[in-house]
């Protein structure tokens, strides 16, 4: 009796105790939580109890806005912030970097690289993920890079710092051997910091395909100087370096791309940089680059301070399908059989998790070369004979396609879904591209996107977003009318693989009009899913239909009266973040940020947001004590970031007031001009987008990519172009000739 009431007492004056200890700030220092990429927070606030009481606490407008003098527009806005010292640091869609109070989203102050003024250059949209902070010296400095530069900036006051570089910025283009354009380069993901380096990738447009066009790179540089430090290329610059035999015909010499622009990851300890690659120059025709093609669609492991390379894993030989390693790995610490092991492990847009040993490269499963399909019609293509697959993880994708796919909804959507699969070439998964179109899945952007995996350490759990859909991956003879574009075949035929996706020669592709289910997806619903992985054991933990799914789909004629799931699936590419409050944070696709139960999936709450959510959650606790989670939403003028809280009953709106988002146009002409034009060409007829007439899909299928952007192009709000202006833009190209 003593004893209890002794006990009682010392629990109860410890509860009283911790009840009034200051909370500690958590920060959020680097784009994936740490530089892991765990994606994981130890913030425990809000929890799975009382998540259902989250608010919304402030809301930031970037204010971003198409140029028309400039023929520039913004893209998704995609950022996920880092807070340090009670600041959050962003960037913005034309990569602007803005400071705001942590507490408030207050801003504090901003910087304008200006990098609209050059034009939209090759890139189809501006999009930026986030910043880097270096924290030295007593000081700290913001990273930004921008197209071709890379910006030092005081983060107390947002100014460039006179002694990197030339006036606070390094170029990122000049002195590497090649001719890199200004308006052929473009950067979308963070930097990473490593001790006094500062390293970052690179990405070129897919869109361009010619002899010559510029290698993927990382380059590091002194973080007080802005000098190069070190270069690594992904693709062999000389006869004898590594990798050179996998070119046939010293093809090494002028094909391009291999891109590095994903973020990266680093394992601090050990020094090493884990850098995940792109397909190479024609992505999907590689009839005058026969061979693997290293170091393209591979996982390279180098050292962080010399950019030597230490391993490497190529997922992907003679790349023609777009399966770009779009995520940086996450770097976990997981016990197989009894044994720990740090391992590195990578999610893809194919839909396999890849898992090797941190410092070796070794496999941690067994990876088989396997026999795939081969036989392409495309003239010139020699397709790899073998690709890799995982033993283990099973795949969190599905992959590949069969009639036993088709969407079954109802018995009439099932026959005309059958029907249209049947006007395209179908099989399982790495199918070659074809004249006709090969329906490919996972999609050109996965799969898993570039929103990546989170890791829970205590469970040894990877959690990651996948997306359900089919790509129709065709080719086409290219009519040379593009500077730019010099292969013999290209995915860029005159329609393009937006809109209107038919091929030019051989004219046997059916209309797009044909296709009477419009928004309806082909194949079965979900269209996504929120995966777990048991990386202890190699195998899916759980896995849950994630989203709503269009309201186009809901809403179409074909499905009126029928009694759909609550969760279609909404795909899309930004992922998840994970909290030590047992809890999983997620949007993509929809105007919710989402909370699940980190143990079985279970929905727990949804917040609205002002748009579909376009970037990585984050969270962190204020030096006040409040946790906060923040997730980026919108594209174009309208995009917004907000912030939830515990008990908030409302937002506080700041917003950049130096542009104002132009009013909806209301004739097709003007609306085209407005919102398509920097993309697809003043006259629909293709610009850095591809061409748009002639137009032959229905305005619902038509709204449907509009809005949801789907992987195809960044969504669009009905505050930007409503209903009406759509079906008017689609009027308009109907009757373009």
């Amino acid at each position: 009796m003593r004893y209890t009431l002794v006990a009682t007492l010392l629990v109860s004056m410890t509860a009283l105790g911790a009840q009034r200890l200051p909370q500690v700030m958590i920060e959020w220092p680097y784009y994936g939580g740490d530089q892991a990429q765990s994606k994981y927070s130890p913030a425990a606030d809000i929890t799975t109890a009382n998540v259902s009481q989250l608010g919304v606490a402030w809301e930031w407008r970037p204010g971003d806005v198409p140029f028309q003098q400039y023929g520039t527009r913004p893209g998704n806005f995609e950022v996920t912030p880092l807070m340090v010292d009670n600041v959050l640091y962003v960037s913005t869609q034309y990569t602007r970097a803005v400071a705001l109070d942590a507490d408030s989203g207050r801003q504090l102050w901003a910087f304008d690289p200006k990098i609209y003024v050059d034009g939209q250059g090759s890139a189809i949209d501006f999009t930026h993920r986030g910043v880097a902070v270096w924290r030295g010296g007593g000081s700290s400095r913001v990273f930004l890079n921008s197209r071709d530069r890379l910006w030092a900036l005081d983060a107390r006051t947002g100014t460039p710092i006179a002694t990197f570089g030339e006036g606070g910025s390094a170029s990122l283009i000049e002195g590497l051997g090649v001719t890199i354009p200004k308006l052929y380069a473009r950067q979308t993901s963070p930097p990473v910091v490593y001790k006094n380096l500062v390293i970052v990738g690179s990405s070129i447009a897919d869109r361009l395909q010619f002899k010559g066009d510029p290698p993927g790179t990382v380059q590091a540089f002194d973080v007080n100087t802005g000098k190069r430090a070190w270069v690594f290329f992904t693709i062999p610059r000389s006869a004898d370096a590594f990798g050179a035999d996998t070119w046939a015909n010293e093809s090494w010499k002028y094909t391009g791309h291999a891109n590095v622009w994903a973020t990266m990851s680093i394992d601090e300890s050990r020094g090493l940089l884990y850098v995940p690659t792109s397909t190479p120059s024609g992505d999907y025709w590689g009839g005058r680059r026969a061979g693997a093609n290293l170091f393209a669609e591979s996982l390279v492991c180098l050292d962080a301070m010399t950019g030597e390379r230490k391993w490497h894993f190529q997922a992907v030989h003679h790349g023609i399908w777009d399966y770009d390693f779009p995520t940086a790995p996450n770097l976990v610490t997981i016990t197989v059989n009894g044994k720990r092991i740090d391992a590195v492990a990578q999610v893809s847009k194919q839909g396999f998790t890849y898992v090797f040993d941190r410092v070796t490269g070794a496999p941690v499963w067994p990876i088989e070369e396997r026999r795939v399909e081969t036989y392409s019609n495309v003239p010139g293509e020699q397709p790899y004979p073998t690709q890799p697959f995982p033993t283990r993880p099973p795949p969190f994708s599905g992959q590949g396609v069969s009639l036993d796919d088709a969407n079954d909804l109802t018995p009439a959507v099932r026959a005309l879904a059958i029907a249209e699969m049947k006007k395209y070439r179908i099989g399982p998964v790495f199918t070659p591209p074809s004249l006709e179109g090969t329906l490919q899945r996972p999609t050109t952007t996965g799969g898993s996107g570039w929103g990546g995996a989170a890791f829970d350490s205590d469970t040894g759990v990877l959690y990651v977003k996948s997306s359900e859909g089919i790509s129709i991956n065709r080719v086409c003879k290219n009519n040379q009318g593009d500077p730019d574009i010099d292969v013999d075949y290209s995915n860029n035929c005159r329609n393009g693989r937006v809109f209107s996706p038919e091929a030019q020669e051989p004219p046997a592709a059916p209309a797009a009009s044909t296709n009477k289910l419009g928004p309806i997806p082909i194949i079965k619903p979900p269209y996504a899913h929120l995966v777990a992985i048991d990386l202890n054991r190699g195998q899916i933990a759980w896995k849950v239909p994630f989203g709503e799914g269009s309201p186009l789909i809901r809403t179409h004629p074909l499905l009126k009266g029928v009694k759909l799931p609550d969760r279609l699936g909404t795909p899309g590419s930004p992922g998840l973040l994970l909290t030590r409050g047992g809890l999983v944070f997620m949007g993509s696709g929809d105007p919710y940020l989402y909370a699940f139960d980190k143990t079985n999936g279970r929905e727990l709450w949804r917040g609205a947001t002002p748009f579909h959510v376009g970037g990585n959650p984050m969270t962190y606790r204020t030096r006040a004590g409040r946790q906060l989670v923040v997730v980026a939403s919108g594209a174009g003028p309208d995009a917004a970031l907000t912030a939830f809280a515990l008990g908030a009953t409302g937002a506080t709106t700041t917003s950049n007031t130096s542009n104002t988002p132009a009013s909806s146009a209301q004739s097709g002409p003007e609306a085209y001009r407005k919102v398509c034009a920097p993309c697809h060409g003043a006259n629909g007829t293709g610009g850095v987008a591809p061409s748009l007439v002639p137009m032959t899909k229905a305005v619902d299928e038509v709204l449907g990519i509009v809005r949801g952007g789907i992987g195809q192009m960044p969504p669009v709000s009905s505050g930007e172009l409503t209903d009406a202006d759509v079906g008017g833009i689609v009027e308009y190209l109907r009757s373009i000739r």
